[in-house]
């Protein structure tokens, strides 16, 4: 920013050979002895060898009367000389930037009509970036927020956190639909808070299996996520991607369960939930266990487990075995109180 004066290019490698900071700084000895020049009217030439700055911001110059001694530059006129250059480049950019809009200025009127995918769709790459798209856009929404959450891919602190979120955007007259996955009614905690907030604003379902996450803003801003890690997440403004997404969603929503409902867990005449007829969907598709318990948001301990209960309540003595009873019985082509469909 500042030019070196006097000495040239050699002046200005002793000076920063010698001196621990950039020359448009002043240290702590500067400031004292510039202070010192200005009370006084000189400072002593050796005495400003500690501080080279001075010179290299030109705020002292030699004394015409006796070289031993350097005269202050008073700080009006230095700071004018500082100023100048910095205010005649603003001026400079000032009048590029006129120009430049006026060159563009025939076009604007083209350009609003034409919608670039560019314009539709931004990629959010981070956990940091992606969280502060979804804070804006949640804090910004007017009437409604839809939101899909699987029940493995976040933690049960996120979970509840979106929960004390629900209860700030509620006060605000905001509508909100979410769908958890049936794992999700295993946490007391989750239950007793969405009782409270369910008094016709707010509706919590659950369904069996859920892909992946969704949330969307007023109807008119969607997030999905765009990658298994959930580090890159796409923002879509597209009408089309949003009604589809929106479409997606109300299909879901009307197989749910609502959360107040103990449907998922209440077992049918033959001792069977809906979460083990979903298992058994499962099982006859191929499934092994690690993936059944991943699809439908458990661990593989209780995932295990209810296929055990499924097994005992077929009669079956072998994991081959069960599938084919599973089969045989025709329990998939029930209809499962509360489940929003046959199975």
């Amino acid at each position: 920013m500042f030019r070196t004066l006097g000495g040239g290019d050699l002046a200005t490698k002793r000076v920063k050979a010698t001196h621990p900071h950039p020359v448009t700084e002043l240290c702590d000895e500067g400031s004292r002895l510039y202070a010192t020049a200005l009370r006084s009217g000189r400072v002593a030439r050796t005495d400003a060898e500690a501080a080279p700055c001075l010179m290299e911001l030109a705020l002292l110059h030699p004394d015409p009367d006796d070289p031993a001694w350097l005269r202050p530059v008073p700080p009006v006129v230095a700071l004018t000389r500082r100023l100048n250059p910095i205010e005649r480049e603003i001026t400079e950019r000032r009048q590029m930037s006129i120009e430049l809009a006026q060159i563009f200025e025939p076009f604007m009127s083209i350009g609003t009509e034409v919608s670039t995918p560019g314009d539709a769709i931004t990629v959010l790459e981070g956990g940091d970036r992606i969280n502060a798209a979804l804070n804006l856009a949640t804090s910004q929404v007017r009437t409604e927020l839809v939101t899909v959450q699987p029940s493995d891919r976040i933690s049960e602190s996120s979970l509840l956190k979106g929960l004390e979120r629900d209860r700030a955007l509620v006060e605000r007259g905001v509508k909100i639909r979410s769908l958890y996955q049936h794992t999700a009614r295993y946490n007391p905690e989750k239950l007793a808070y969405s009782a409270q907030l369910s008094d016709g604003k707010v509706e919590y379902r659950t369904i069996d299996e859920l892909v992946e996450r969704l949330i969307i803003v007023d109807r008119a801003i969607a997030f999905i996520p765009a990658r298994d890690d959930q580090r890159i997440a796409l923002e879509l403004r597209h009408e089309g991607l949003i009604r589809y997404l929106l479409k997606v969603f109300e299909y879901l929503w009307d197989r749910a369960v609502p959360m107040s409902i103990g449907g998922p867990y209440s077992a049918d005449s033959e001792g069977i939930t809906e979460i083990q007829y979903s298992i058994a969907k499962l099982l006859v598709e191929g499934h092994v266990d690690e993936a059944i318990a991943r699809r439908l948001g458990m661990n593989v301990r209780t995932c295990r487990a209810h296929i055990a209960k499924l097994a005992q309540a077929l009669g079956s003595g072998s994991r081959a075995q069960l599938g084919y009873l599973i089969a045989q019985s025709g329990m998939l082509d029930q209809t499962i109180p509360g489940a929003g469909g046959p199975r």
